[in-house]
């Protein structure tokens, strides 16, 4: 059986995780780990040591990072350095486009479904939902939307397991999804 971790920015990114890594892969041909940090600065810090001290072998490593506002390509270089730095350059790092929001801003079927607040989805082909990435507060958008039904951890944990896998509104959402399909071998 393969290993694949997954190292995570915040909590809500492991909560969202939990639920949806088990709809990704066959029954079986993957065990998952989710190891979640406190925030941006805990994740760089600890990276390096994490996978330079990462003992099983033949594990697969994936980085997940909010963008907010910083440059994305900056951003992602500067990850992808750390994992060189820890002799992992095989590393799959992404960048979620401004934040975990923007991709449940993509899929508000998944949102209407996982929080139960009835007629979400009709609003999915309005300009703000289209391309969610571009939006600069997605998490502000949400709470909006929902009329403050949205919460971080028990949202996150919610929409996964309805989350659509071939969803393409949200860039950063399809990149997440075809790059671990790439490292799995489930995509040539």
């Amino acid at each position: 059986m393969k290993y694949i971790v997954f190292f995570l920015e915040e909590r809500s990114a492991k909560a969202l995780l939990d639920n949806l890594l088990p709809r990704l892969f066959p029954p079986d041909a993957f065990s998952c780990q989710c190891i979640p940090f406190e925030g941006k600065s805990n994740l760089q810090k600890q990276l390096p040591k994490k996978l330079r001290g990462w003992l099983m072998p033949d594990t697969l490593f994936v980085v997940l990072h909010d963008q907010d506002s910083m440059d994305c390509a900056t951003l992602k270089t500067r990850l992808a350095r750390l994992c060189e730095e820890a002799n992992k350059p095989e590393t799959l790092v992404r960048i979620v486009c401004r934040e975990l929001e923007s991709w449940y801003l993509a899929d508000l079927h998944a949102v209407e479904k996982g929080l139960e607040v009835d007629g979400l989805s009709k609003h999915q082909n309005a300009s703000l939902y289209r391309a969610p990435d571009k939006q600069q507060h997605p998490a502000k958008m949400l709470q909006h939307l929902t009329r403050g039904k949205y919460q971080k951890m028990a949202g996150s944990r919610a929409m996964g397991p309805h989350l659509d896998l071939n969803n393409t509104r949200s860039a950063s959402f399809r990149n997440f999804i075809t790059g671990v399909r790439r490292i799995s071998g489930l995509l040539a």
